[in-house]
């Protein structure tokens, strides 16, 4: 089981995050605009899920010119095409995937206190779904889990 999760601090795993994101997207004939590349490190400083109008200001912020919700939107569901993001769906929030350069079901643990979140990669855990989904004759289109409880950090605090 791989885990990964960013605090606001690690710039160096944004900056090679980013990095990766600009050369898959390059691979894949996909342009990875200023625009794009700000929302996705938006993501990645949060350490949060985020949802469109928390963006909208950071967007701003970063490029010092003012859009539309309907522009981060598009972005996001750019993003989400790439597997560079995923959206949880409780929380009508966006988190950056840990491993965008292959397919995978996104597993993240999201704290309701703190809205902390810890990607895992199982492919146990992948393998039991595809199974299950085989013996329905279902065919999964997104594969994303999202798993709400208390992180280790809110529970020492409790």
């Amino acid at each position: 089981m791989a885990q990964t999760s960013v605090s606001p601090a690690d710039q160096g795993t944004i900056t090679a995050a980013l990095a990766a994101a600009a050369a898959l997207c390059s691979e894949r004939g996909a342009q990875f605009t200023e625009v794009r590349r700000r929302l996705l490190e938006a993501l990645w400083q949060a350490h949060q899920p985020l949802g469109a109008y928390e963006l909208l200001p950071r967007l701003e912020k970063a490029l010092g010119r003012k859009f539309t919700p309907a522009t981060v939107y598009r972005t996001l569901e750019f993003l989400v095409s790439q597997g560079l993001v995923a959206r949880i769906a409780s929380r009508n929030a966006f988190l950056p995937c840990a491993h965008p350069d292959h397919r995978h079901a996104c597993v993240f643990f999201v704290c309701d206190r703190c809205s902390a979140s810890i990607e895992i990669e199982d492919p146990a855990l992948e393998q039991l779904l595809a199974r299950d989904a085989r013996t329905l004759g279902f065919k999964l289109n997104h594969k994303v889990l999202e798993l709400p409880g208390t992180c280790a950090q809110c529970c020492v605090a409790a």
